[in-house]
């Protein structure tokens, strides 16, 4: 290999390697901010945990223990089901209420499937969850809690902020299917 050569792979060699470490940087960066403390994040954590609790209480009659909680935090649901609401039609506008419609299914499929994969067991696991969110006092903690509990999600979405009008969405949230 020439001089000339070999000078030419060693600066693309430097260029490659200074390149992966810009990029680890920026991925580095991109990690951390903080798109697990959005609202659509929290939003579509509570609704998960929702479905969690319907479809345990539907597979292990427990509708009465279902309906007290919807009862005790029937403003903070309302609330995030209204942020969720914004987030489908900030993404799909014409399209936000299909969209969020078949979220809602796959979320319920999803969650029963897993209910049916783990038979009896699957009641002894969910039911505590009732009692345990009881002391529950807000929208933040209902998501903190889902998330401790890896509540079952159909599809991941990762969002950055709350939405705002879809002029207005390029760079603000990203979602992944």
């Amino acid at each position: 290999m020439s001089f000339l050569s070999r000078s030419v792979m060693t600066a693309i060699l430097t260029i490659g390697i200074g390149s992966i470490g810009v990029l680890y940087h920026a991925v580095a960066f991109a990690e951390n901010i903080p798109c697990n403390h959005s609202p659509a994040h929290e939003a579509f954590n509570v609704q998960g945990l929702k479905s969690e609790l319907m479809v345990t209480a539907l597979s292990c009659h427990a509708q009465k223990r279902y309906n007290n909680f919807v009862a005790q935090f029937r403003d903070i649901l309302l609330s995030e089901d209204r942020t969720l609401n914004s987030y489908f039609r900030s993404v799909y506008g014409r399209n936000a209420q299909r969209k969020h419609d078949a979220y809602i299914t796959q979320l319920a499929n999803v969650q029963s499937e897993q209910g049916l994969q783990a038979g009896t067991i699957f009641c002894l696991q969910r039911m505590p969850m009732f009692d345990e969110t009881k002391v529950l006092t807000n929208g933040e903690e209902l998501s903190a809690y889902a998330e401790a509990k890896d509540v079952t999600q159909p599809y991941s979405f990762e969002v950055c902020k709350n939405p705002q009008s879809r002029h207005h969405e390029s760079h603000r949230h990203s979602h992944r299917v």
